[in-house]
């Protein structure tokens, strides 16, 4: 029996691992699904592959499981997931995703799998600021009127946060991107052994929205 986090690689489900690991959790495994569809509705895309590196920073055994992200059916998916790595305990970066929190929340009750979500509904501004605080998180896609592709590679910091929330002002912009309107990768972490350093990376636009792809990284001494 496992316990497991499904891992993006993202801030939402670092920052949950963390909690989790820091509130005394054995966390055995970090899975990945790996969607062909990069309009998945529930899995993350942008640089997915790279979780691999943060799996070694974390000193965690990391498993990728594969998913064409075809809405609902990526759900049988991820009950194939579960069901391969003998899953007994799960934790995710769910914060407010009704849709999200409800798919998974049925699949752990259909599988008896107990669901540990340590960001459920948490202050969009506290989170915020622990990332800027305590990690290095990036924005790797922007999708929202309010938000630039001058945002994209850039850390979540100070200067960054008093963007999102001017965007979020003018524009109702979800300050954790709950809505998809941009996703993040985390270089750096309290519990990283190593940090992750971009060699070569690109940013692919199209008009206002765009994604910023690693091309290729490292782990380095932090």
């Amino acid at each position: 029996m496992t316990n497991a986090c499904l891992f993006s690689g993202g801030k939402d489900s670092t920052l949950a691992l963390h909690k989790a690991m820091e509130l005394g959790a054995k966390i055995d495994l970090l899975i990945t699904m790996r969607s062909a569809n990069r309009e998945s509705y529930m899995f993350h895309y942008p640089n997915i592959e790279l979780t691999r590196l943060q799996a070694e920073a974390l000193g965690m055994r990391h498993v990728f499981e594969e998913t064409e992200g075809r809405k609902e059916e990526e759900l049988q998916d991820l009950r194939n997931a579960f069901e391969k790595n003998d899953v007994k305990l799960l934790v995710t970066g769910a914060t407010f995703s009704k849709y999200q929190a409800d798919r998974i929340n049925g699949i752990c009750k259909e599988m008896g799998i107990e669901h540990v979500a340590p960001l459920w509904h948490i202050d969009p501004l506290e989170e915020l600021e622990e990332i800027a605080n305590r990690y290095n998180a990036i924005l790797t896609s922007v999708s929202a009127e309010g938000l630039s592709t001058s945002l994209l590679g850039k850390r979540i910091d100070k200067e960054m946060i008093e963007r999102l929330k001017e965007a979020n002002r003018k524009h109702g912009v979800n300050l954790v991107f709950e809505g998809g309107e941009a996703e993040t990768f985390v270089l750096d972490a309290p519990l990283f052994k190593r940090r992750i350093e971009v060699e070569k990376a690109r940013v692919e636009r199209n008009g206002e929205n765009g994604m910023f792809v690693i091309e290729s990284a490292r782990l380095a001494a932090k």
